[in-house]
């Protein structure tokens, strides 16, 4: 087992909602942090048909166990509970781990989100902090970034069924689609849109929908946590910028496999755009997991040139080119930066050069590997 980076509060110090894609480890991640709790797992059949009959008897049973701390795992499938939840907590001073892969269900209904009282963090897929000597960037941008898959000898076979079981579990099951065809149609359409701006229109036609219909169908992809948006950093513009988002799969495992991308090897485009996805994967990670709150952007003037990434303090810009060796048009961008916005402090070139280095105008030029290992030593944020 690895251990997660993210840090999960004491028992009994906080309630708090875990949220995260499926099997990004969550399960395991709340046994192995609090192995005393009272646990209800909401998966298990007998469980969930006891509290959708009756929800009360979560307090019956809390009060009669005499616990402080309960956790509570696929609370998205029962909405309900959490008004239990919150009567517990305010009144007898109980606090709960709620764990979920989508929150859609329980903000689209109205559910009690415990009116503030509830902390929210997001467990991601394997970092290169958390693999430490496993890690194997060639690897990683094949297999993807859940444990079961980046350590089994055939993901694909994972992959399949890991895309089959959030068709039919999260998607059919919660209701969240009228049309599953179009919606497994879109999955394939939508995956060949990571790291890029997204052409609603284009996707809608191959998908036979509407692109308000689209556009729903990447709500529900944020909202179930397969994929999140990265918006254009849009402050202070000395020229016209782009403003469209772009948007990111949460695991290029899945992207492959949606896409048909086969082996990817270093040097060729495909590797280059899962290359991308996985700096986008790191920089995301880090910032939830040091609590920074502070958002991650991108940068593109109207005229094509683009940073991959840019923290909206300011503090890092990063560039992804899976090249072993970086000259002066893949500069172009972070040069282009400091002109039209000079308060950014780091800016950083992540490749496939085998040392570290630095331009006259203060570029660094990085290797992967230092790359992970100067982010995660809190040495360029």
């Amino acid at each position: 087992m690895f251990k997660r980076s993210l840090d999960l509060p004491a028992a009994g110090s906080l309630t708090f909602f875990l949220w995260g894609s499926r099997q990004t480890g969550k399960s395991t991640l709340l046994k192995s942090c609090y192995p005393d709790a009272l646990w209800l797992d909401l998966l298990r059949s007998e469980q969930y048909r006891k509290y959708l009959a009756k929800p009360s008897l979560l307090r019956e049973e809390v009060e009669d166990a005499d616990a402080s701390f309960v956790v509570i795992d696929e609370v998205q499938k029962l909405p309900e509970l959490l008004d239990e939840v919150h009567w517990l907590h305010e009144r007898r001073g109980v606090h709960f781990a709620l764990c979920g892969s989508s929150a859609r269900k329980v903000k689209r209904g109205k559910a009690n989100l415990l009116g503030g009282r509830a902390a929210r963090f997001e467990l991601r897929g394997l970092v290169a902090d958390e693999l430490g000597a496993a890690w194997d960037l060639t690897r990683l941008l094949n297999r993807g970034y859940l444990p079961r898959h980046y350590l089994n000898v055939h993901p694909q076979r994972l992959l399949n069924a890991y895309v089959s079981d959030y068709l039919r579990e999260e998607v059919a099951a919660e209701g969240l689609v009228r049309n599953l065809s179009a919606f497994a149609d879109f999955m394939n359409a939508a995956a060949f849109s990571d790291t890029e701006l997204v052409n609603m229109s284009n996707i809608a036609r191959d998908c036979g929908v509407s692109s308000q219909t689209v556009k729903g169908y990447f709500d529900i992809l944020v909202d179930t946590l397969i994929g999140r948006w990265l918006p254009a950093y849009r402050r202070q513009p000395k020229r016209r910028v782009i403003r469209s988002p772009k948007f990111y799969w949460s695991d290029v495992g899945v992207v492959n496999f949606l896409t048909r991308r086969g082996k990817l090897e270093p040097a060729t485009p495909l590797f280059g755009k899962a290359f991308e996805n996985w700096i986008h994967h790191e920089l995301t990670a880090y910032l939830a997991y040091r609590e920074t709150f502070v958002p991650l952007h991108y940068w593109r003037l109207a005229s094509g040139i683009e940073v991959d990434f840019l923290t909206a303090d300011l503090r890092l810009a990063v560039e992804a080119k899976a090249t072993g060796r970086v000259h002066r048009a893949h500069l172009k961008g972070l040069r282009q930066l400091a002109v039209d916005q000079p308060g950014v402090r780091r800016r950083v070139v992540v490749s496939l050069e085998q040392r570290p280095r630095r331009t006259k105008d203060g570029v660094t030029i990085l290797p992967a590997t230092d790359f992970v290992q100067r982010l995660w030593a809190d040495e360029l944020y």
